[in-house]
């Protein structure tokens, strides 16, 4: 499946958080997100992911080990994204560096979570504050087969829109890259 996924810098995050609870109720969590590469940064070149995440809501944890594939839609950066749950992130990273792999950036994400439903499809939308980021972000995603992804590009616009977000304000930086930066 392919994340159609697009991502903006929000001016007013009240606002925006004011609207998204008139459709779902918000969670909190924060991820605590390592990315995974080899020395030469083969996968990165590749526009490649590996991250294992692990996800802290009201107490609870879990980990995803995640992979997405090189982007098939590159304004939107949306991609073919694999997940699998995965009970010990500490052996995930031992297997992974068993393998040859390194962390390359590992960051926080203040994440707070709305799910609902939107012109038919199951939506995603995430206010995103990352700590060491200036400003608020707003993602919104749904999932997609590829032959579906430009439509569900567009029913994610409308959500953006109904939101009162403009394509101005869409952004296709990656935090990965952004906190790699702010850390120079």
């Amino acid at each position: 499946m392919i994340e159609a996924e697009l991502k903006a810098r929000v001016h007013d995050p009240e606002r925006l958080r004011e609207q998204l609870s008139g459709l779902a109720a918000g969670e909190e969590s924060i991820y605590r997100d390592v990315y995974y590469d080899w020395p030469g940064r083969q996968l990165t070149t590749a526009r490649q992911e590996l991250r294992v995440r692990r996800i802290v809501t009201a107490g609870d944890e879990r980990s995803v080990l995640t992979y997405k594939e090189p982007a098939v839609d590159a304004v939107s950066d949306s991609r073919p994204e694999h997940e699998s749950m995965v009970s010990d992130a500490a052996a995930v990273d031992a297997m992974l560096r068993g393998l040859g792999l390194l962390p390359f950036v590992a960051f926080e994400k203040h994440c707070t979570n709305y799910r609902f439903t939107a012109r038919g499809r199951d939506m995603l939308a995430t206010v995103v504050r990352v700590p060491e980021l200036d400003g608020t972000f707003l993602e919104v995603e749904t999932m997609a087969t590829e032959d579906s992804t430009t439509v569900a590009l567009t029913d994610v616009r409308a959500v953006f829109a109904q939101l009162g977000i403009s394509e101005g304000e869409l952004t296709s930086e990656q935090y990965t890259e952004a906190v790699i930066n702010a850390r120079r």
